[in-house]
This record gives C-alpha cells, sequence and structure tokens, in this order.
C-alpha cells in the first residue's frame, strides 16, 4: 500500500531541516523518520508534538524498560507495525528488554510467565486501556503496587500519546524504516 502523504526529501529547507534535528535524539546518525518527514509538513503541529514527545522519551519519571514496554504494547495492540518496529530496534535492547520479552510484547499475554509482577500490571494496564479506554480496580491496584501517582499520570499520558502516534502512523500508511524490527505477525 501505498503512503498516503508523502514527507519532506532532501535537500530540506533549513528551517525544516532544524525542526527535523529536533526530533531525533542527540547524536542520531541515521536520516530523520518517515513519520517526522511528514509530520513537519504541519509546522505548527509538528511542533506541539514533538514537545509532548520529547518529554516522554527523554525526561520521563517511568524507567525506560516501563517506556519501552508500554510503547511496544501500545503499538502491537494498535497494529502499528511502524511504531513498534522503530522503538524495537533502537531503544528496547538498551532499556533492558530481551529478544523473547521484545517479541511477546505483541505476541504474548500479560500472565505469561516470562514477566515479572511489575511487567504484567503495565502489561495489564495497555490492555485495558486499548480495549475499553479505562482501568478496572483491578488494574488501577495493580498499577499501584508498582508506581507512584505521578508514574502512573505518565504512564496514562504516555500509552495515549503513542495510540495517537499509531493512528497517524497506520492512517497515513507510513513506510516502515528499512532499519526497524518486523512486527511479529504483520
Amino acid at each position: 500500500m501505498k503512503q498516503r502523504i508523502d514527507g519532506v526529501t532532501p535537500p530540506y529547507e533549513p528551517e525544516i531541516d532544524r525542526a527535523l534535528h529536533r526530533w531525533m535524539p542527540p547524536g542520531a546518525t541515521r536520516e530523520p523518520l518517515m513519520l517526522f518527514k511528514v509530520l513537519v509538513r504541519h509546522p505548527e503541529l509538528a511542533s506541539g508534538m514533538q514537545v509532548l514527545g520529547e518529554a516522554l522519551l527523554f525526561h520521563g519519571r517511568l524507567r525506560d524498560a516501563d517506556r519501552e514496554l508500554v510503547i511496544a504494547r501500545v503499538a502491537a495492540r494498535s497494529g502499528c507495525a511502524y511504531e513498534w518496529g522503530v522503538h524495537m530496534a533502537v531503544f528496547a535492547e538498551a532499556a533492558g528488554l530481551g529478544q523473547e520479552q521484545i517479541t511477546l510484547t505483541a505476541t504474548g499475554e500479560a500472565d505469561d510467565p516470562t514477566w515479572s509482577a511489575r511487567q504484567t500490571a503495565l502489561l495489564r494496564a495497555v490492555d485495558e486501556l486499548h480495549a475499553a479506554a479505562q482501568l478496572s480496580d483491578e488494574a488501577w491496584s495493580g498499577l499501584r503496587e508498582h508506581l507512584d501517582e505521578l508514574e502512573v499520570l505518565e504512564l496514562l499520558v504516555l500509552a495515549g500519546w503513542y495510540r495517537t502516534i499509531a493512528y497517524v502512523a497506520n492512517g497515513l500508511r507510513i513506510e516502515q524504516e528499512p532499519w526497524a524490527r518486523a512486527l511479529p505477525g504483520s
């Protein structure tokens, strides 16, 4: 399927080049992501999105492994091969997720014995949010056993943010990055 909105192409105008590099992690050597190349077509929207995305990805309170587990599960449950593939290629291992865990974010259940109690609580919360846009008392209690109030608040915003990213990537049929991992079963 063809991507529905093309991304900007090099050579970039100076303002676009600066915007694209603000999206990328410091010291990144890869070409900016196609998602970013599409978003910068709408500079005001991209600028606002970049602030929240950066805050969640680089300045959040959640542990890196928790963050990447939540992102992977949201992307997998949303069928967003693009975002799942990028995060699992770039961040997952560095955050401490093993190969089996990476695969299970897409294919496994929250109660799989591979997961710790903390990870199970995170996965159950994401699964409930995905299914019903709310948390049961049981899921809430599970989260609160492992996360403080600010971390839970961040988790809810993180899950919603990456659901939004899934809408954008899936709705526009953003082309997979050539170096990204393939979403199991896609």
